[in-house]
């Protein structure tokens, strides 16, 4: 009897640790999700004021049309999408060509003196900002998942229940990695 009961005994250690160490991932996890989520409320605020942008300049940049059906086209593909992960070429594509439209707008000294356009390189510069933080807290969030899930002991409860690493958001070009130029003229 003395042996079941140490069995026993160790068999519910086992699966108290093993159930802690599977709401740890699950936890995890759902931090993650959370970080993208932040994430792709930025990025819905940045596609909210698009139209605004490029509404203002295009008023002033007649000859410049390509640019606009551009960012235009950009933007509906990535807010009609059906999948609810980042886009991510798509949005790194996007971030170009709306800084496409503030080198337009350089060429145009009255529309950089529209208090309109003044409020919207404003709105979106801090955006741009929150962007960034939020990728940041998401890729911290990833590294702090993928360590946990490969670590001894957890590996063998993430392979058990099939916990895959998550990917970080990460910027294709390397002109992104730098916040965009925006020009806010002297006040």
């Amino acid at each position: 009897m003395g042996i079941g009961l140490i069995f026993a005994s160790l068999i519910l250690i086992f699966s108290i640790i093993a159930a802690g160490i599977y709401n740890h991932l699950v936890r995890f996890s759902f931090l993650v999700k959370e970080a993208l989520s932040g994430i792709d409320v930025q990025l819905k605020r940045r596609h909210d004021l698009i139209p605004n942008l490029v509404e203002i300049v295009k008023g002033y940049a007649k000859y410049e049309q390509g640019v606009f059906e551009k960012v235009t086209k950009l933007r509906n593909e990535i807010v009609s999408a059906k999948d609810s992960k980042v886009n991510l070429d798509a949005e790194n594509s996007l971030s170009q060509a709306i800084k496409s439209i503030f080198a337009i707008a350089e060429n145009y000294p009255e529309l950089k003196a529209n208090q309109n356009f003044l409020d919207l390189q404003k709105n979106i510069s801090a955006i741009e900002d929150n962007i960034q933080m939020a990728r940041r807290y998401y890729n911290g969030t990833v590294r702090d998942y993928n360590v946990s899930i490969q670590s001894f002991p957890n590996s063998i409860i993430a392979n058990i229940f099939h916990f895959k690493p998550a990917e970080f958001f990460e910027i294709e070009y390397s002109t992104e990695r730098s916040s965009p130029d925006i020009e806010l003229g002297d006040k």
